[in-house]
């Protein structure tokens, strides 16, 4: 558990099993294997406030990954029969990892789609980047997406998120995405004073500005992402909050989903989702077989982001 929880977590999220009450922990069990994300590595070309995976120009934490370690995991896909559509890739940044526009044609080629989170900047910017990508967004057109991390809608908001000129260099990418006929698709963060329907508006109008393909009014195409803080009290999820809050263990990401990482000096792991790759008690194993096992919600994330906030990272 973060030393930075406060005194009201405190004996919360320890148990695996039960509740700091002695209620029966939820589990959610790998009912629908439909997205296996890869985390590329946890370098990014810009260091922002409140990144839940610490991303930065320095941290390495999380290795690059490499085009034949994906390449191992799509074939364990076949091999277990998940019924998996989408491939999803995570950073950092994911376009800092040389390996990265390879391995996003071999999951395009082996019959996937492609989900790309990237903040769109530099590195994805770089000329022969962008004849690879470029390539790619004709070769298998129309199943690639790429979700673009713009905070808010306005460039003050982003850029105290991101960096002062991060707003403007982040819609060059988009231009160019658009230019390009790409899929996209955006993300942003619920830590304004507004309500979802004035940044919806507010996103909208910058939208039709710049006439990029996205409708601000479909959840799907701009995600607004619930803040993931750590030293905010939040409620332990037991197995009743499925009848009290009309939910499904099936509507949480980890029914749907896996991670595979690779933390620096290690082999490629699995772990249960996209917002814990740190977390040792949510490794699941190296390989998909091991990553069967149901997951206990035994995290603050499970239960705010996921559970309490309905979010989801897939497509």
């Amino acid at each position: 558990m973060d030393q930075r929880v406060p005194l009201a977590n405190q004996g919360k999220f320890e148990d695996p099993k039960v509740t700091a009450d002695g209620s029966p922990r939820a589990t959610v069990a790998l009912t629908h294997p439909e997205t296996l994300w890869f985390n590329t590595g946890t370098l990014c070309n810009i260091t922002c406030e409140g990144c839940y995976i610490e991303s930065s120009p320095t941290n390495d934490a999380l290795a690059y990954m490499t085009r034949g370690e994906v390449a191992g995991y799509l074939d364990q896909i076949k091999a277990r029969g998940w019924p998996v559509t989408e491939i999803g890739f995570t950073g950092g940044e994911p376009f800092m990892n040389p390996d990265f526009p390879a391995m996003m044609r071999d999951a395009l080629s082996a019959g996937y789609e492609v989900l790309v989170l990237t903040n769109a900047m530099a590195p994805m910017m770089r000329p022969l980047v962008r004849t690879k990508l470029a390539q790619l967004l004709k070769g298998f057109a129309g199943r690639i997406t790429l979700r673009v991390s713009m905070d808010h809608w306005t460039a003050e908001g982003h850029d105290a998120v991101r960096g002062k000129g991060s707003f403007a260099a982040t819609l060059k990418g988009l231009d160019w995405l658009r230019d390009e006929g790409a899929t996209i698709a955006i993300a942003g963060r619920a830590r304004w004073q507004e309500s979802e329907a004035e940044a919806r508006a507010g996103y909208g109008a910058l939208f039709a500005e710049h006439v990029y393909p996205v409708d601000a009014e479909n959840p799907g195409q701009l995600v607004i992402f619930p803040e993931m803080d750590v030293t905010v009290e939040v409620p332990e999820i037991t197995t009743a909050c499925w009848g009290i809050l009309d939910k499904s263990p099936r509507d949480v990401m980890c029914a749907s989903s896996r991670m595979v990482v690779k933390r620096k000096g290690q082999h490629p792991s699995v772990v249960s989702c996209t917002l814990l790759p740190y977390e040792q008690a949510f490794d699941l194993g190296p390989t998909l077989a091991d990553a069967e096992r149901p997951v206990a919600l035994n995290h603050p994330h499970c239960a705010k982001f996921c559970v309490l906030g309905g979010a989801s990272c897939s497509a």
